[in-house]
């Protein structure tokens, strides 16, 4: 068939239906010609059709097709010299795929051909036809009906975040049908959705559901990339996780989203542009780097064959070059356009403020989200680190972003698993991390808290292994981070009473801690059912049930579950655990008692000789009704009342005088994590057991 072709347009970027034809727009700077090549099926080896683009408008290749339509297939090819020393790797023989595609269909099949350069002399190009191997492009109709939608805007005071893989949260539901398992129906389904609505879950925070890849290494080792943190199409939800035929991944996310917000849950999106799954420069030519190589990544001035390496995946995306940021910004408003979502994860975050190499507070990205209307109303979160030079920067992200605080995880891994001095760090990480924030003109809210995440053990890991074990993973263990875990006498399963019940008081400590804490909390997926990835530290090419949610639940299980539950509805109903501000010590009543006060077991207030001493593992927290804010983000009046709040870290009991407020009035017992049933105060002393929270409420006289 012969398609006629018109000149179309420069905008919009990527392939875009009228209602009576397609436009392709295409940005390349240093290309000579485009070819925009029509495929009839996912799986073709060749294309039905060759169309070069007949116009050029600055940097931009277009035209337009009349006859197609959605559901049509398409990539390009695109001309232009192959230079590497010069920073350039055009090769038409390379299929590659449209970075603004709203979907892709298929499989990348990891083959030879998908090289750029030749193998035997990389100054050269391959001459092999990269088409039988590379996903194709979808033409996509945006429509979908939304109803009346609208986004529930939780307050960042009431948000408890829960981080999940679609397939993973889903896959293993026994309530689910097979066609809903592993799925975004799955997760938008009633079972899901209940779930996550009793334990107090605000906000979804997916794992990568842009479309991922593959890459070389994993292909090697014959795993797949389970987390899809390796993106290779930024406008196009991941196909792994629809259900139906090319193009049916699209209208099955904004199916989601609707459910989920229906149900009051917003979705942020984990994404990842800092690197993409070409590689270094033996990597394979899937995408930017055919269509402008000298454009899209960052390259050593030096010797431009190389790539500069902020990510530790072979390349860096040149968010400095302005078409570069410019995919970026779209990317990201067309998800919330377009999809709905509420907020993003911006993974290996001080990659894209990297201005030329210096992490910049005042970079261009930051001040182009901050002011933009639409992205600034969104949750934004940055995971504070990255692998180039003073990579380690939490704490250095401007106003509007929140971040992961990795010194929080690392706080009360180390304060509950026993370690000598970690008191006053634990103690500053629970009243918020003002150290960290305040200074930016921040709030607690910045601080997402979290005990674990998907990047390391499960909770019920952290507390069963005291070394990782990742032979399953193909790289003789040496993948995957050194967690601080600890075994509590056995190492994996165990079946002895004294390991299990110490297991089981730790786990109910770090997630105590973390409802009861300032900030922002941040639940794993699985981690409130006892999800265990057998000591397996790096789960990111384990697509099985080694990381795959087990919702089979025995009566302990069931237990914690309702611990979990229980302990994230006192934070949502008392409004101390939720504050604004951060404590400063300041007196909250006429009797001058302090917005925090930190309580020795004898009653006395802490020295700093307390504080340092390393082998003080035992503080209790004041917090008065007082202290709270008397109303919320959207001025409604919110209950408090006064808690003390002790933890425990040594291997001994401690016994604890309980203050005297100066007015009528009982403490009661709340939470024990060391006893299931609740203790009567009688004599105003309380015995705290080894490694345990003790939360108090103080019951006021009418």
């Amino acid at each position: 068939m012969t398609w006629r072709i018109e000149p179309g347009s420069e905008t919009p970027l990527g392939a875009t239906w009228d209602g009576a034809g397609v436009s392709f727009a295409l940005f390349s700077e240093h290309a000579t010609a485009v070819e925009l090549c029509l495929f009839d099926a996912p799986d073709a080896a060749t294309e039905s059709a060759r169309i070069a683009l007949p116009e050029r408008s600055g940097d931009v290749f277009h035209g337009r097709v009349p006859e197609l339509r959605p559901g049509q297939l398409y990539g390009y090819r695109v001309h232009g010299p192959f230079a590497p020393r010069e920073g350039h790797r055009f090769n038409p023989k390379k299929l590659l795929v449209d970075p603004y595609a709203r979907a892709i269909a298929g499989t990348l099949r990891f083959d030879a051909a998908l090289r750029g350069h030749d193998p035997l002399q990389a100054e050269l190009p391959d001459v092999r036809d990269s088409a039988p191997f590379m996903p194709k492009c979808v033409v996509v109709d945006p429509r979908f009906d939304w109803g009346d939608d609208r986004p529930p805007r939780t307050p960042w005071s009431r948000s408890v975040l829960y981080e999940c893989h679609v397939k993973g949260m889903t896959k293993r539901h026994p309530e689910l049908a097979e066609a809903q398992r592993g799925r975004y129906l799955g997760l938008a389904a009633e079972p899901v959705v209940l779930h996550l609505q009793r334990l107090g879950v605000t906000a979804l925070s997916l794992m990568p559901i842009h479309h991922s890849s593959i890459d070389a290494h994993l292909a090697a080792l014959g795993f797949p990339n389970y987390w899809g943190y390796n993106t290779l199409g930024f406008f196009a939800p991941d196909a792994r996780f629809a259900s139906g035929d090319a193009g049916a991944q699209v209208i099955e996310c904004k199916q989601m989203v609707k459910a989920l917000h229906r149900a009051g849950i917003e979705v942020i999106l984990d994404v990842v542009y800092n690197h993409t799954p070409e590689g270094g420069p033996l990597g394979p030519t899937l995408s930017l780097r055919g269509i402008d190589n000298g454009s899209y990544y960052r390259l050593p001035l030096e010797d431009p064959a190389e790539y500069l390496d902020y990510t530790g995946c072979g390349n860096t995306l040149n968010t400095r070059h302005p078409r570069v940021l410019q995919l970026v910004l779209d990317s990201l408003r067309s998800w919330v356009t377009e999809y709905h979502v509420d907020g993003f994860r911006f993974d290996l975050a001080p990659v894209l403020a990297r201005d030329p190499v210096a992490f910049q507070r005042s970079a261009r990205f930051f001040e182009i989200v901050r002011q933009d209307p639409v992205l600034s109303q969104l949750k934004l979160i940055a995971e504070p680190w990255d692998l180039g030079p003073d990579g380690y920067l939490q704490g250095g992200f401007p106003r509007g972003f929140a971040e992961w605080n990795g010194r929080y995880r690392d706080a009360m891994r180390r304060f509950w698993r026993g370690d000598a001095g970690q008191l006053a760090e634990a103690a500053t990480r629970l009243a918020g991390s003002s150290d960290l924030f305040a200074l930016s003109g921040r709030t607690p809210q910045a601080s997402i808290n979290y005990v674990v995440c998907h990047d390391g053990m499960t909770l019920a890991d952290l507390v069963s292994y005291a070394q990782k074990h990742n032979l399953a993973n193909g790289e003789e263990g040496r993948d995957g981070p050194r967690d601080d875990s600890h075994n509590w006498g056995e190492e994996g399963p165990s079946r002895l009473l004294r390991v299990c019940k110490k297991r089981a008081r730790a786990r109910r400590n770090l997630i105590a801690t973390l409802a009861f804490s300032q900030g922002v909390p941040m639940l794993s997926h699985g981690d409130e059912l006892g999800r265990t990835q057998l000591g397996n530290s790096n789960g990111y090419c384990q697509d099985n049930e080694l990381t795959w949610v087990d919702w089979n639940l025995d009566r302990e299980g069931r237990a914690y579950l309702d611990f979990v539950r229980r302990v994230f509805a006192l934070r949502r109903d008392n409004a101390v655990f939720r504050r604004r501000r951060f404590f400063r010590g300041e007196s909250v009543d006429p009797s001058g008692t302090g917005d925090v006060t930190w309580l020795r077991p004898d009653g006395s207030v802490t020295t700093l000789a307390h504080w340092e001493n390393p082998d003080r593992k035992s503080v209790a927290m004041l917090i008065p009704r007082e202290a709270a804010d008397a109303r919320d983000e959207t001025g409604c009046e919110q209950f408090a009342e006064t808690v003390l709040l002790i933890l425990n870290g040594h291997a001994h009991k401690r016994v604890y005088a309980l203050p005297d407020l100066g007015r009528p009035g009982s403490w009661h017992e709340v939470v024990n994590t060391a006893c299931a049933t609740q203790r009567r105060i009688d004599d105003g002393r309380l015995g705290v057991a080894p490694w345990s929270l003790v939360l108090l409420g103080f019951r006021e006289q009418q």
